[in-house]
């Protein structure tokens, strides 16, 4: 049997305190940080927006048109079915621009556009 080797001192690194550490950083980096605390990616930032928003309008959103990061969390834009007609090209939609916390809460939501399902954007 071998000889048990001497316990070696462990090192200890030193680390500056995680607020000098976000100092440092780009505010880009920072935001992608306090992320990364939060919502872990987009596709769960979609859910979220999407499940809140129905639960406040008591509608279930049709899709989620976009989805950005921001320094203070996410924001998406959510589409909603407002009135639903026959064709259905002529159903009312809305569109939602809705803002989360870092953690995937919503913290605001505004109507910013109605229209028909049908309708095309047309460039101006």
């Amino acid at each position: 049997m071998a000889a048990a080797e001497p316990a070696r001192p462990r090192r200890v690194r030193h680390r500056p305190p995680e607020d000098a550490e976000e100092q440092e950083q780009p505010p880009a980096r920072r935001a992608s940080a306090k992320r990364k605390a939060g919502v872990p990616n987009a596709a769960a930032a979609m859910r979220s927006a999407a499940g809140q928003l129905a639960e406040l309008l008591g509608r279930a959103p049709d899709s989620v048109s976009s989805l950005k990061p921001t320094e203070d969390g996410w924001e998406a834009q959510v589409e909603v079915v407002e009135l639903e007609r026959i064709p259905d090209t002529t159903s009312v939609m809305a569109s939602y621009k809705v803002a989360l916390d870092p953690e995937g809460q919503l913290v605001s939501y505004e109507r910013t556009r109605r229209y028909s399902r049908g309708t095309i954007d047309r460039p101006t």
